[in-house]
């Protein structure tokens, strides 16, 4: 990473190390127990796979769609108002979720917890654009934005084991602190801060939310992207809930040891071999780094559906090639969003990327069924398959934005974020910005 980069890191506004650091401490907490939460519901209530996947999945897939009209709100009615609603709604969420008896306190939990993320994801991830209005400097505070959530991620379960609290159900509670302190700090910067302050006087579009539905059906590139991601998401989430599923139908020895390591070697993968995977991709276009994502997380699906179940050590190498795919595809997703938004509609477009929740929140449901009813390898190798779906898709979005770059107004000029006047045409961005402005 050149230093210039990491030196351009110090000028963040507070609101947007506010993010950076909710994201540590939030997602570190979360991971100290989230994903055994199949485990807790299978031993506290004899649940098997299908219905473990659905409890995981509904609540989830519904907030998807609360996640795209928050967007729209956003940037309607400014950002302040979503965050600290969202982040309050998290807080009260895990701490209930910390101490449910019963299955409906544990359905009632989960469900308000991807109705607090929904809500406060999509205008967290568009402050990006409201408060860095230099491009590089912009994609840098996204990428280091995963850099954190990752390092979280690789410290809670560690945390967790040495403090004798992972997978415990109390452990939630500390998710709730982290979610309440981030709120506290929304409310601190949106008073206070000079940034926090003018983006609250914001107001992005006046555009009423059919309105911004039209403009988005509009957008070609970024549809085929959507569900490309969408398909991306579900193939990647079975590395999640359905694999503790298939790990304890097979009866895989010292499970959640197991669970433990995999999770610590996917996010010490990420931190490790992030930036150091985009200095060498940074002459791929972004189209180019989803297809080689694409490609390295089929070789993943490929080595789960093979490997034995004793095979600890199989495990633990599949486990890092799909992380080495999600070190490329994840942080590239938000860069692909960032760069089709236009100024004025960012919120409802991350917004719009909340379905990706859709193959995320699916695959515990599909991928429990399956499992239960044809095994763990048939799965693995229909996500293989599905990868190369996924590939068409992403070729498809390019050819379209080839076809379409011939017509690019000259207007796309006022909101595309290039100092030095350079045309760049990664995935369809600059066309589908052009289109989106109609």
């Amino acid at each position: 990473m050149d230093r210039q980069w990491w030196q351009s890191l110090y000028g963040l506004p507070p609101l947007i190390w506010i993010v950076l650091l909710g994201s540590f401490f939030g997602r570190g907490t979360y991971f100290m127990v989230w994903p055994f939460l199949a485990i807790l519901l299978h031993d506290k209530f004899a649940l098997g796979p299908g219905a473990i996947g659905v409890i995981l999945s509904v609540s989830a897939m519904a907030s998807a769609l609360l996640g795209f009209y928050v967007g729209a709100l956003s940037d309607r009615y400014g950002r302040r108002r979503v965050l600290i609603l969202g982040t309050a709604i998290n807080a009260f969420a895990f701490l209930v979720l910390s101490m449910a008896e019963s299955l409906a306190a544990f359905v009632v939990s989960i469900t308000l917890c991807s109705v607090g993320r929904a809500i406060w994801e999509p205008p967290a991830s568009a402050l990006f654009g409201d408060l860095i209005h230099e491009k590089k400097s912009r994609e840098l505070a996204l990428q280091f934005r995963y850099f954190l959530v990752n390092v979280g991620a690789a410290l809670g379960p560690v945390i967790g084991v040495w403090a004798g609290i992972s997978a415990q159900q109390s452990t939630f509670g500390l998710t709730a602190l982290s979610y309440l302190l981030l709120c506290l700090g929304f409310v601190w910067a949106f008073r206070y801060s000079v940034a926090g302050k003018q983006s609250v006087a914001q107001r992005h579009t006046v555009t009423d939310f059919s309105g911004t539905l039209r403009v988005l059906r509009q957008d070609r590139v970024f549809l085929v992207v959507v569900l490309a991601n969408i398909l991306t998401l579900f193939i990647y989430a079975h590395f999640d809930t359905s694999l503790v599923q298939h790990l304890t139908q097979l009866q895989a020895p010292a499970l959640v040891g197991l669970i433990s390591s995999m999770i610590l070697i996917n996010a010490l993968t990420i931190v490790v071999l992030q930036f150091p995977l985009l200095r060498v991709m940074r002459g791929f276009c972004v189209n180019n780094r989803m297809l080689t994502g694409v490609i390295i997380l089929a070789m993943g699906q490929v080595w789960f559906a093979l490997n034995p179940a004793d095979f600890t050590y199989g495990w633990l190498g599949a486990t890092f090639v799909v992380s080495v795919a999600e070190a490329i595809l994840f942080p590239t997703m938000s860069i692909q969003i960032d760069r089709m938004a236009p100024h004025h509609l960012r919120g409802s477009y991350f917004g719009a990327a909340s379905f990706y929740t859709f193959g995320w929140s699916s695959a515990p449901l599909v991928g429990g069924f399956i499992i239960e009813w044809l095994g763990g390898s048939f799965l693995y190798w229909s996500m293989f398959v599905l990868c190369g779906l996924v590939a068409i898709l992403y070729r498809h979005s390019r050819r379209i934005s080839e076809g379409t770059s011939q017509v690019r107004s000259a207007s796309s000029k006022d909101y595309d974020d290039r100092p030095d006047g350079e045309v760049e045409n990664p995935d369809g961005a600059v066309e589908s910005k052009t289109s989106a402005m109609a």
